[in-house]
C-alpha cells in the first residue's frame, strides 16, 4: 500500500474522529429547537430511503422481470400512479410536517426578567450584548451565556457584511443581514457547552469565527450575570499591574473597553472579563497566557486581516507581563 493512500487513510479517519466530537453536532441536540430539527432529518432521511429503494426495485423489475410485468411496470395507471400522485401526496405531507415539527414562524415571547440578547456578526468575531429589564447593558465576545429551560429571543444583526449564526446542538441556522435584526429562538435543555460557528462565507478568516453557548442552569446563569456585568477584578500583583499599565500605555485602550479602567474603546471585543472566557479569538486559541502573549505579537498570522495590527513594540518580558494581565481578567 502506497504512503499516499495510507495518509488518504488516515486523514480521512481523522475527519471522521472530528465528527464524535458532540460540542458542535446536530445529532446530539441539547435544545427543543434542535431536538425538532434532528426529529425530521431522521423522519425525511427514512422516508426517503424507502422511495429510494422502491425506485430501485422497480428499476430491476423493468430490466430483469417477465414480459407481463414488465408490461404492466410500463403502463399509464402505473405511471400516472406512481410517477405523479405518489410523489406530490409524500412530498406534501414532509412538507406539511416539516413546518408542524419545526413550528415556522412561531417565536419566543419576551423573557419574563426582561434580559435580552442581541448578538452582532463582524469580521471575524461576535459582539455579545446582555440588556437587562431596567435598560442597562453590558458587552461580552464570542461566547453567549443562556439558562436552561427557558426560551431566549437572539436579536441577530451585522455589523459589516452577511454573516450567519448557527448552533447545531441548539438551534437551526439564521443569517445576519445587512440593515435588519432577524431573530432566533433557542431554549436549552441541559446544562453544557455547545460550539457555533458562522456559517455564511463572509471574508478570509470566515473559517476562523467561531463561538460558544454556555447552558447554565437559572439560578448559576444569575450568578454570572451579575459578576460578568461588574467591573474589572481588582490587580493582584506586580507583574499583572505592570501589564495593565502597558495595556493603556500602548493604546489598547483605543479599541477595547475595560470596565473600571480608562479603557472605552468599542471597535474591538469587551474584555473586561476576557480571562474567564472558553477561547480567544472567537474559538481559534485556548484561553492561557501564552495565547494571549501569541495573538497580540502574531495575530495576523494566526487570523489573516482582522483589524487588530500584530504589536511588534514589546520586549519578551512586557508581552508577559501584559499577557498575565489580561489572563488575571476574569
Amino acid at each position: 500500500m502506497s504512503k499516499g493512500l495510507l495518509r488518504t487513510i488516515a486523514g480521512a479517519g481523522l475527519v471522521l474522529l472530528a465528527g464524535c466530537n458532540p460540542q458542535q453536532s446536530a445529532f446530539a441536540p441539547a435544545g427543543v429547537e434542535a431536538e425538532r430539527i434532528n426529529v425530521l432529518f431522521w423522519v425525511m432521511t427514512i422516508a426517503g430511503g424507502l422511495i429510494f429503494a422502491g425506485v430501485i426495485v422497480l428499476c430491476v423489475l423493468a430490466i430483469y422481470a417477465g414480459d407481463t410485468l414488465r408490461s404492466r411496470l410500463s403502463g399509464e395507471r402505473l405511471i400516472t400512479g406512481a410517477g405523479i400522485v405518489f410523489p406530490i401526496v409524500v412530498l406534501s405531507v414532509l412538507l406539511v410536517y416539516g413546518f408542524v415539527v419545526l413550528r415556522a414562524g412561531a417565536g419566543a415571547p419576551p423573557s419574563d426578567d426582561g434580559i435580552r440578547f442581541a448578538i452582532s456578526g463582524e469580521q471575524w468575531w461576535w459582539r455579545v450584548t446582555y440588556f437587562d429589564a431596567d435598560g442597562n447593558r453590558f458587552e461580552s465576545a464570542n461566547e453567549l451565556h443562556i439558562p436552561v429551560g427557558r426560551s431566549v429571543r437572539l436579536e441577530l444583526t451585522t455589523a459589516d457584511v452577511l454573516h450567519s449564526f448557527w448552533v447545531p446542538r441548539l438551534a437551526g441556522k439564521l443569517d445576519m443581514i445587512p440593515g435588519r435584526t432577524n431573530v432566533l429562538t433557542v431554549t436549552a435543555t441541559e446544562e453544557g457547552i455547545s460550539r457555533g460557528q458562522c456559517a455564511e462565507y463572509c471574508g478570509g478568516a470566515h473559517a476562523l469565527m467561531a463561538f460558544y453557548v454556555v447552558a447554565q442552569a437559572p439560578e448559576d446563569f444569575k450568578a454570572w450575570l451579575a459578576k460578568e456585568s461588574g467591573p474589572a477584578v481588582k490587580i493582584e500583583g506586580e507583574h499583572a499591574a505592570h501589564g495593565a499599565q502597558l495595556f493603556l500605555d500602548a493604546g489598547c485602550g483605543a479599541c477595547h473597553t475595560i470596565r473600571g479602567t480608562p479603557a472605552h474603546g468599542v471597535i474591538g471585543p469587551d474584555l473586561t472579563h476576557v480571562g474567564s472566557r472558553f477561547s480567544l479569538a472567537a474559538g481559534v486559541l485556548p484561553n492561557t497566557a501564552e495565547a494571549f502573549a501569541r495573538w497580540v505579537a502574531n495575530n495576523q498570522h494566526i487570523k489573516p486581516e482582522n483589524k487588530m495590527p500584530p504589536y511588534n513594540i514589546f520586549t519578551r518580558s512586557e508581552l508577559a507581563d501584559l499577557a498575565l494581565y489580561l489572563e488575571s481578567l476574569k
